[in-house]
């Protein structure tokens, strides 16, 4: 007998040898293999708590290294305004999210988690990045096409403009560690009165989907015979982009924030979803769903739309991702029946849930509902695998350590300068001068005396609007050439406690890019709300009246009147009543202005311009010339909302597309 066995031993050891070679080979962690055999040899090896660990997003002040250990977290983001530390740099953040990283990968499959964040109009959350205009500025912008009989002829929207802004806000996102940015929003704004419509590029979806450009942006130009609708990432200074709000986030009643859109299925189809048809075909990585309902169904449960038309039909192959506590929301009151959230979201067919704190309730609830059998394991695997995908897509499981090779990509001089351009092409001129005869632009740099008044003159907060620093935004001003600060309110109240304050973004203000650009001789005096004896007094050249909006988002920026604030209306009928102006207006859309525009002299709608207040000198004073239109139509009255192009008895006090033009004055 032992001399028949003895010829077994050496194929029981060459069996051993096998086995423990094809363990410690894992498919899934081969670069070379095709993305497809990756995802399907991972999620083979995956339990179900990994899997459920990977379709969580949480907020990165949850996220410590026992909860991503032992919750398998797949997703860790910023929520606005949530830093590593104030004022942090660069370095900071890529610290930060390498710490996480680490305690990801130590866990049983070493699989990566991806960090996300809001950069909607550049790398908002981070301080000294460059602040780009909001959406609703971008689409205003126009690209110079033609001169005929010395006029612009600036019809032609600027893909190449919003596509070149994506890039950047890539690197310098890339740049602090991060691969994944919660934009664009691509949602048509049919009604100025919601609070996030200057996230929105335009009322008209034909603009919204040629600013789908910023894609390729952010993400990379496609390859040739790219495999249709299938998410991509180039490399390590492009990130994964996500398209929101799916779908119709835009046209609900009154503009109220995740209120209901009440449309036929042809309405949807026709103006808020062929954004999504572009966001696709240029490979957007993943698609966020709204907060909102379309006529009764929260979008966050409606499965017909999401898993059936937008995965189905349309082909999306990344993975969608909820908003914030977005599925706590489908019932109302919020959280009323979180079992019952959790199971219509992920029927629904979203694939990975913004938490972003009650991970273990989340968690909890989704295992025993695919154990009860109540959620198919096929609709968990359907999830994972899309999420999987993107991550394989973008070379995490290759380079999940990012480096500090880019930290010197935040507020680049290059970004700054292409934020500039930004804003000079995204101002709108309403009016120049009283008749045509009588035109005011451009300013004369050489004058005696100019006045500089209003309350976001010089205020970079105010300029910057919502989404910026914090959530909410903020006030902030620049004195002497130093930030000062941005603040919200409780930030303002703590401060006179504590006589203390909160560094702002770098940048320029609209008096400060006025006093660089003028004649050095010229007098320059700013006081940001005037009496009329004051300005009779002083015997001013003209004026610049720069009012607005202060900085909002979301349902906070909601608004049934959308006047301007005092002093607003006061600054203007004070200056403008007794010295030529120019009235510049900064706000995320159209507001009430139909009262004081025949006491001004010129007016300018400037948006939400960022950081780079010099672009706006650039074109008052005529070193460029003014060739921006309308992305919205500019109402009389709020009785007449929702008010949009094409509309029966449309009445606009300045239509969709207007803009006047001028010729840039040649240098002296």
């Amino acid at each position: 007998m032992a001399t028949r066995r003895a010829p077994m031993l050496p194929i029981l050891f060459l069996l051993c040898w096998l086995s423990t070679t094809q363990a410690a080979y894992m498919k899934y962690k081969d670069p070379n293999r095709p993305v497809e055999a990756r995802v399907k040899d991972l999620l083979n090896r995956m339990t179900l708590a990994e899997k459920i660990g990977q379709m969580t997003q949480i907020e990165r002040t949850s996220a410590t290294e026992q909860v991503l250990k032992d919750y398998f977290i797949g997703s860790i983001l910023s929520g606005g305004g949530s830093v590593p530390a104030p004022r942090a740099s660069a370095r900071d953040w890529v610290n930060m999210v390498n710490q996480f990283q680490s305690a990801c990968l130590s866990t049983r499959l070493g699989i990566p988690m991806i960090y996300g964040i809001d950069a909607v109009h550049g790398h908002n959350n981070v301080y000294n990045a460059t602040i780009f205009p909001h959406n609703v500025g971008l689409g205003a912008t126009r690209q110079i096409s033609s001169l005929f009989r010395g006029l612009i002829h600036a019809c032609d929207l600027d893909p190449d403009l919003v596509k070149r802004i994506g890039a950047a806000t890539a690197l310098e996102v890339r740049a602090t560690g991060i691969p994944y940015a919660f934009a664009p929003c691509i949602a048509v704004c049919r009604d100025p009165r919601w609070g996030r419509c200057y996230e929105s590029y335009s009322e008209d979806h034909s603009v919204v989907q040629t600013m789908t450009e910023i894609i390729p942006g952010l993400q990379g130009d496609l390859p040739a015979n790219y495999t249709k609708d299938y998410p991509y990432v180039s490399g390590k200074s492009n990130v994964a982009a996500c398209a929101k709000h799916f779908v119709g986030d835009g046209g609900t009643q009154k503009g109220i924030n995740e209120n209901n859109t009440v449309i036929d299925l042809g309405g949807l189809l026709r103006i808020h979803m062929p954004a999504y048809y572009d966001a696709i075909a240029k490979g957007v990585s993943t698609v966020m769903v709204s907060y909102s309902s379309w006529n009764g169904v929260k979008m966050h449960a409606n499965r017909h739309l999401v898993t059936n038309f937008l995965k189905r039909k349309l082909g999306f192959q990344g993975f969608v991702i909820s908003d914030w506590q977005g599925i706590d929301r489908i019932t109302s009151p919020a959280d009323a029946n979180y079992t019952y959230s959790v199971q219509m979201s992920i029927i629904a067919g979203i694939d990975m849930v913004m938490i972003p704190y009650d991970y273990s309730g989340f968690t909890s609830t989704l295992t025993t509902l695919v154990n009860d059998k109540v959620i198919p394991i096929s609709r968990i695997n359907d999830a994972v695998k899309r999420i999987l995908r993107v991550k394989f897509v973008m070379g995490l499981f290759e380079n999940p350590l990012p480096d500090l090779s880019l930290v010197d990509q935040v507020g680049k001089k290059e970004h700054r300068e292409l934020a500039r351009e930004a804003v000079r092409k995204s101002l709108v001129l309403l009016k120049n001068g009283k008749s045509a005869k009588e035109q005011l632009l451009p300013l004369p740099k050489k004058a005696d005396k100019i006045l500089v008044a209003g309350s976001h003159a010089d205020n970079l907060g105010y300029q910057c609007g919502g989404w910026t620093i914090e959530w909410q935004g903020g006030s902030g001003r620049i004195t002497g050439g130093k930030s000062k600060q941005l603040k919200t309110v409780l930030q303002i109240e703590t401060e006179i406690v504590n006589s203390r304050y909160v560094p702002f973004v770098a940048g320029t203000t609209i008096l400060e890019s006025i006093r660089s650009t003028v004649d050095p001789a010229t007098n320059i005096v700013f006081s940001e709300a005037p009496d009329v004896g004051f300005v009779q007094s002083n015997n001013f050249s003209y004026a610049i009246v720069v009012v607005g909006e202060p900085p909002y988002a979301e349902t906070a920026g909601d608004s049934l009147n959308l006047t301007i604030a005092e002093p607003g209306p006061s600054t203007i009928q004070n200056v403008c009543g007794v010295v030529k102006c120019v009235v510049v207006i900064i706000s995320g859309r159209p507001v009430v202005i139909q009262p004081y525009v025949p006491v001004m002299d010129a007016l300018v709608a400037a948006w939400l311009p960022g950081s780079e207040g010099q672009g706006v000198a650039d074109i008052l004073f005529g070193d460029f010339g003014f060739t921006g239109k309308l992305p919205r139509t500019w109402f009389r009255t709020v009785d007449q909302l929702p008010l949009n192009v094409g509309d029966q008895n449309y009445d606009p006090l300045f239509p969709f597309g207007f803009g006047l033009t001028t010729k840039s004055r040649p240098a002296s």
